[in-house]
């Protein structure tokens, strides 16, 4: 049920004044919206784009990161054996084939002549040193070692041939190495430069090379000459800046200084809408957000409380009022395009009166203040997070709301869990498949799970591991899912689409559904 009378206008009331105050209604996005039209500003620019990034990863080695600003610029530097398309397709990367030889052995045929961007040549070697390196003492230090521990060792048949042996069945391997751990590094360069340089210094053998990095300001990457796509890529530069409030971004495309706008708010959608020279592009994504509780903390620890907050919010008058209908409503942490998603679950209804009776059962007095920690640079969040607010208020709850630096959040303080009550839980599902996002988000022990346990959730994430069988797989899933409805661990809040605001000298650019740009297929004119 919906909130009725006066109810309604106060909701309506908070809504526009946060879009106003936090969005596209900023004095920084008015000032641009006066000057869309006549000649475009960025034609002079030649054969070059720019984009506009909201975050710098911090590192750009492959085994230290899981953020999608990283994956949006160095899906361009680097490459894997498989490689996913624009359409989510899985195809042949660095490997031209592989096979099966049994259950634990996968052989890769691979392509020849390819040369990293420092003139050292990739190989069967190559290969080999990459996954060492991922699956050793370095490589356990990150957050992609997990993804990939099925792989017992990869074996150097020769020059142009790997067989990869498995500890075990691994069914969504093949998508896991189309996956950004799994991308291909120079084993001479790295050794011989070392780890700390490499975070700065990245080499590939992709469409593009980087030849500057200024971290927090921009990162600049040009045509790799040697690049084994004949003709490709197209562009000779390609600049991302690093521009953290999404008001700066669209001042900044509306003036011609980026060409490409990543995370447009849709209170900004009518503004790029009505330029003469932008384009506004949407695409459905596998990310999914929620509000995840700190299950170690009083009063979250106890599952009527987080069934509570499930039902004390409206997810539906959310994604309608502040989304502009650019997301849906999801039942579990994973998207509609994900393998394991189950359909005969619905969202948790909104039902104050229940949430309520939950709260009073479990004996959390009215008043009682809880700390919730999101990103600073999202916009759409902090409105989402307000509106939150007001209906925990309804039940007796009071948020505050703590804005952090976004990077600090993921990397620092959600696996120290010291994220507060809750915080913004915000992820790819970048395999498509549930086993990504349920076994990180779930098993005890990994990064982003500092706290939540439940022995039957193991169980059954250990089930789904260890068979290639995908009808046992899906079965598996269906009481997942239920039992982690049940548990209610996080608020799931809803599917993004996203928004990308492109001038039009830009063509053939299409948004990525997960983040991944690729560029080398883009012209302008």
């Amino acid at each position: 049920m919906k909130l009725r009378g006066w109810k309604t206008l106060i909701l309506l009331m908070v809504l526009t004044l946060f879009l106003a105050a936090c969005s596209g209604g900023s004095s920084e996005t008015g000032k641009g919206s006066d000057s869309p039209t006549g000649k475009n500003p960025a034609s002079d620019r030649g054969n070059e784009v720019v984009i506009g990034l909201s975050s710098d990863p911090q590192s750009w080695d492959p085994i230290d990161t899981f953020l999608l600003d990283w994956s949006t610029v160095a899906t361009s530097v680097f490459e894997g054996l498989v490689e996913r398309s624009l359409d989510l397709e899985l195809q042949p990367g660095l490997a031209e084939s592989w096979e099966y030889l049994d259950d634990s052995t996968l052989e890769f045929k691979l392509r020849q002549g390819v040369v990293f961007h420092n003139g050292e040549p990739f190989n069967a070697d190559a290969v080999k040193f990459t996954f060492d390196r991922l699956l050793g003492e370095e490589g356990q230090k990150g957050p992609q070692y997990s993804n990939y521990k099925s792989i017992k060792e990869v074996e150097v048949v020769d020059e142009f041939t790997v067989k990869m042996h498995l500890q075990s069945p691994d069914p969504v391997l093949l998508t896991k190495l189309a996956g950004y751990g799994a991308v291909i590094v120079p084993p001479k360069y790295v050794q011989e430069k070392g780890d700390d340089h490499f975070n700065n210094n990245p080499v590939g053998t992709g469409p593009f090379k980087m030849t500057e990095y200024k971290r927090d300001q921009q990162f600049v990457l040009e045509k790799n000459a040697d690049y084994w796509k004949e003709g490709l890529p197209k562009l000779d530069k390609v600049t991302f800046k690093v521009i953290p409030e999404s008001s700066t971004r669209l001042a900044e495309l509306q003036t011609g200084k980026i060409d490409i706008m990543k995370r447009v708010e849709v209170a900004q959608a009518a503004t790029v809408k009505q330029s003469d020279f932008l384009e506004l592009k949407d695409v459905g994504t596998p990310t999914v957000f929620s509000l995840r509780f700190d299950t170690a903390q009083e009063p979250m620890d106890d599952v009527r409380v987080r069934q509570a907050i499930n039902y004390a919010i409206d997810k539906d008058a959310i994604i309608k009022e502040i989304l502009g209908g650019f997301g849906k409503p999801i039942s579990t942490f994973q998207s509609d395009l994900s393998f394991g998603n189950n359909p005969d679950l619905k969202p948790y209804p909104y039902d104050p009166e229940k949430a309520k009776a939950l709260l009073a059962e479990a004996g959390v007095a009215e008043g009682t203040t809880l700390e919730v920690f999101i990103p600073g640079n999202d916009g759409n969040f902090k409105e989402i997070t307000q509106a939150v607010s007001f209906y925990l208020e309804e039940v007796g709850i009071k948020l505050n709301i703590n804005s952090v630096d976004g990077t600090t959040l993921i990397s620092d303080l959600i696996p120290k869990g010291d994220a507060g009550h809750m915080y913004r839980n915000g992820w790819g599902g970048w395999t498509l498949d549930y086993d990504n996002t349920a076994y990180l988000m779930y098993h005890e022990g990994e990064q982003w799970n500092p706290t939540f346990k439940d022995e039957k959730v193991e169980e059954l994430l250990a089930a789904q591991r260890a068979t290639v069988d995908q009808e046992e797989r899906e079965a598996i899933f269906m009481e997942l899912t239920t039992l982690l409805y049940e548990l209610a661990p996080e608020v799931n809040l809803y599917q993004a689409v996203d928004l990308y605001a492109v001038n039009k000298r830009v063509e053939n650019f299409q948004p990525p559904h997960e983040d991944r740009m690729r560029l080398e297929e883009v012209t302008v004119k």
